[in-house]
């Protein structure tokens, strides 16, 4: 699995670093990898590196040293490098020193609000050398340190090929400040973040004001929560490794091989019991295409067998004739968990047929009408110790709890999952999973294609066939989440590169081709006698 690491424990881990190498060790090591990850860019975007330009956008402390060293190792390699320092007094000296001997350019763009949260200013893209002097020479200079006028600052941005977002680090907190928010507004250009965008929280991905939006954001040591739950903000995600010790992470996710090789697939003995048996009771008058799409899911997630048990079984069957039908749960036949929710009502006869389901000692998988339920009376689950998955996008979390998830989601959904003792899944972009005792896991989609009408059913079908299939609650809803994401942008890009909008349809139709993408990158099985 893929851990995610708190800054807390981040800070840790380096304290403890730094009792083992040589100091200023790890910072020079992180800078090498940063201006590494940013050359191949100007490679890729522009066709080469030599005599391309890229502007640091540099706050006060460790993030600002690493922006500045990376700029002088890329000095090294004939890149332009314009550092705009938003808190001068401030600069980290070493980096600053060393860029200044590489012959990188510094200009001064001090923030008139400099008392604020986090560490500094804002992202921006360089100029040319010429178009900094002529700034200077323009408005004459500015600073203490002989730095110049914040309109060299807006000519360094404007003539860049990258900038290189190097403000706040893991201890800022908060929005950008308005100097930085400025600056950061006018790059039209890509920009590589250091660490993480600034004014994104690390810890929750929560963003309360200007913030940046990275186009590659190169993670030091460790990935921290911020790269999972505000991916739309950090971009593509490249790893430095520095030497960091870390605890077991409390967040993480599945690696894509892994859920490709826990898929139940059937074996040498198995027959379409041994497999597993899903019963699913969704769908009503009012709403029969719930009852296709979950039943639907069930089908295409493994190579057991579907039973289907309610009113919907007409269309179900014109469907999936593969599906057996009942009109009711008691007549459904064995099953080994129940899927219950989607579209089934919640008045009292669906009352009573949540109840039936959760009082059997089969896993059950909860979702939408039946988290309704459950919000009016949750004493049903009181006496149940049988695995219970539960299923809520944000509005059904807040009917179940009181209160919407907030900026800290992670907690949130842990505090749920301890206190009903239950598996939860809350929806999202990146989708959490909590199980009491357990590390949160997340899944980060890579895109909101799923966000249409239908799609959790189809998510809530596949988790009740993997819990069917024996597999462990929190492992199906994660892997049942893996699945459904690839499926969406899957069906999403079938037919244009640049994608386009689905529906719940389309998105089943490609779970099968979801499953056999992630089962091709795992890992041969070894050989059995």
């Amino acid at each position: 699995m893929r851990g995610y690491f708190t800054a807390d424990e981040v800070r840790a881990a380096e304290a403890e670093l730094f009792t083992r190498v040589p100091d200023g060790m790890p910072m020079r090591r992180a800078a090498f990898g940063l201006a590494d990850v940013v050359a191949r860019e100007l490679r890729e975007r522009t066709g080469g590196i030599a005599g391309r330009t890229v502007t640091l956008l540099v706050g006060s402390g460790d993030n600002g040293g690493d922006a500045l060293w990376a700029g002088f190792f890329l000095r090294r390699r004939g890149v332009a490098v314009n550092a705009i320092l938003l808190a001068p007094e401030r600069a980290h000296a070493a980096g600053l020193a060393a860029l200044r001997r590489a012959g990188g350019r510094v200009v001064e763009c001090r923030d008139a609000t400099s008392a604020g949260a986090g560490s500094g200013e804002a992202d921006a893209t360089t100029s040319t050398a010429e178009g900094i002097a002529d700034a200077a020479d323009s408005h004459g200079a500015a600073g203490p340190s002989g730095g110049v006028s914040d309109a060299a600052a807006r000519a360094a941005i404007g003539g860049a090929d990258l900038v290189i977002d190097g403000i706040v680090g893991i201890s800022g907190r908060g929005g950008l400040r308005p100097r930085a928010a400025e600056l950061v507004a006018a790059v039209r250009v890509p920009i590589v973040a250091v660490d993480l965008p600034s004014g994104v929280d690390p810890d929750t991905g929560a963003v309360a004001g200007a913030a940046v939006r990275a186009a590659v954001t190169v993670a030091f040591g460790a990935y921290k929560p911020v790269h999972a739950l505000a991916a739309p903000y950090c971009g593509r995600i490249e790893l430095v490794p520095i030497g960091l010790r870390l605890p077991e992470a409390k967040l993480a996710a599945l690696e894509p091989e892994s859920v490709g090789a826990g898929w139940p697939v059937p074996g040498a003995a198995d027959d379409k019991y041994t497999q597993g048996v899903t019963g699913v009771c969704a769908g009503s008058a009012t709403y029969p295409g719930a009852a296709v799409l979950c039943t639907g899911a069930a089908v295409a997630a493994t190579s057991g067998m579907v039973r289907y048990a309610g009113s919907g079984a007409g269309e179900v069957l014109a469907h999936f004739p593969e599906v057996i039908a009942a009109p009711s749960i008691s007549e459904s036949g064995r099953v080994q968990a129940w899927v219950f929710g989607p579209g089934a009502g919640t008045d009292s006869g669906a009352r009573d047929r949540l109840a039936e389901v959760l009082a059997t000692d089969l896993p059950v998988v909860v979702d939408a009408d039946g988290l309704t339920l459950l919000a009016a009376d949750p004493s049903v689950l009181k006496t149940r110790s049988a695995p219970t998955v539960l299923t809520p996008h944000a509005g059904e979390f807040a009917r179940l709890t009181g209160h919407e998830p907030g900026p800290d989601r992670v907690g949130a959904v842990r505090e749920l999952a301890e206190s009903w003792q239950v598996t939860v899944l809350l929806k999202g972009r990146a989708t959490l999973v909590a199980a009491p005792g357990r590390p949160v896991l997340v899944n980060e989609a890579g895109g909101s294609w799923a966000a249409t009408a239908g799609s959790g059913d189809v998510l809530s079908g596949i988790i009740g066939a993997l819990l069917a299939a024996g597999r462990d609650p929190a492992w199906a809803a994660a892997a049942a989440a893996r699945v459904h994401a690839l499926a969406a942008n899957l069906a999403a890009h079938a037919d244009t590169a640049a994608g386009a909008p689905i529906s719940a349809s389309p998105l089943l139709a490609h779970v099968r081709a979801a499953i056999a993408t992630l089962r091709e990158l795992a890992p041969p099985a070894p050989n059995r006698r």
